[in-house]
């Protein structure tokens, strides 16, 4: 009895060893997935806010344009 269920241990942890490798190996592409998409998540944000601050000037140089005129007028 202790011949085959030494014998069975020895089998599991044959087979343990490469399951460990798969699921470790799974873990790290999964981990590296997650390290991609999040440096992708950075890169977005940051041209938004970049995007914001053009708009933004453009909206002021906008707004002083449609001044100038009027303070011409206001000035006759």
């Amino acid at each position: 009895m202790t011949g085959a269920l030494t014998g069975a241990l020895g089998i599991i942890m044959v087979f343990s060893i490469p399951l460990v490798a798969i699921v470790t190996s799974h873990y790290q592409k999964v981990a590296k997935i997650k390290h991609n998409m999040i440096k992708d998540e950075i890169e977005l944000e940051r041209l938004k806010h970049e995007n914001y601050l053009l708009e933004t000037e453009k909206m002021k140089l906008e707004l002083t344009k449609l001044q100038s005129p009027l303070d011409k007028t206001n000035i006759l």
